[in-house]
């Protein structure tokens, strides 16, 4: 009897993993959208399930940003099954053919016109790193959009808001500055590396950094101040590597790790 019940326990949950299993697609290599994105415009293979709008388009010529993670539970929702097996993080969308629209400079003195920038989807608290959700385009008059206004979303994702910004307005680039690795009083690694040689000591830190900045760290052991440099999260060098930082300023590199964290 037990047998039994044990075989139909085994059989009931293979048919809901298969009923719940979804069909298999291949994220596209270049994925371009209009106005809206679906998830015919990011997947092959689709199927019935191609129309499901996943986020904004952006304007032609420009990139919208999707978070994978986001997408992925879109999919799995919709009866599609994308494994992201190379772990991507963030999926850009093309906005289609070269913009053919003039700068918004170059139309502000023209009446009724208006431009495509970017909004703030949600309100952000000052210090609060700037997701792929929390930008969307939308059509504002000419002369509401900043000089400095950025055209393209990867250009302030992963940066870190200035102050308190509203949902609804447009961005700026002064809005927003390179995320912080390390904050004040942070417990640290700090390497130093040179001809093969590693050494690592643990220190506070005295300040707060973003990749490629300089900050002052307290050696736990001596009590003594030195200067690092911060290279990702809770992690800072001295020495040769932190000199070839400084003198070359902080790499894109390092940059795109700050925005991936």
């Amino acid at each position: 009897m037990k047998q039994l019940a044990f075989a139909i326990a085994a059989l009931s949950l293979a048919l809901a993993t298969s009923a719940s299993a979804g069909t298999p697609v291949t994220l596209r290599a270049d994925p371009a959208s209009g106005p809206s994105i679906t998830l015919g415009d990011l997947f092959d293979g689709a199927g019935p399930a191609a129309r499901i709008t996943v986020g904004n388009g952006a304007p032609a010529g420009l990139n919208a940003v999707l978070d994978a993670g986001q997408v992925q539970q879109i999919a799995h929702m919709n009866g599609l099954d994308w494994t992201n097996a190379r772990g991507v993080r963030r999926i850009i969308v093309h906005g289609g053919a070269v913009a053919t629209e003039a700068a918004p400079s170059a139309v502000a003195a023209v009446a009724g016109k208006t431009v495509e920038v970017l909004t703030y989807a949600r309100s952000l608290a000052a210090g609060e790193v700037v997701q792929p959700a929390d930008l969307t385009y939308a059509k504002v008059p000419v002369f509401q959009a900043p000089q400095d206004a950025p055209r393209d979303a990867a250009d302030i994702i992963g940066k870190a808001a200035r102050r308190p910004l509203r949902s609804g307005t447009v961005v700026a680039s002064l809005d927003v500055t390179a995320a912080q690795v390390i904050k004040r009083d942070d417990m640290i690694a700090v390497a130093f590396h040179a001809e093969g040689m590693t050494l690592t000591l643990q220190g506070k830190a005295l300040g707060g950094a973003a990749m490629g900045e300089t900050l002052n760290v307290m050696n736990l052991t001596s009590k003594k101040v030195i200067q690092a440099v911060a290279v990702g999260p809770d992690q800072a060098v001295v020495g040769p590597e932190a000199e070839q930082i400084k003198t070359a300023g902080a790499p894109g590199a390092f940059l795109q790790y700050a925005a991936n964290r």
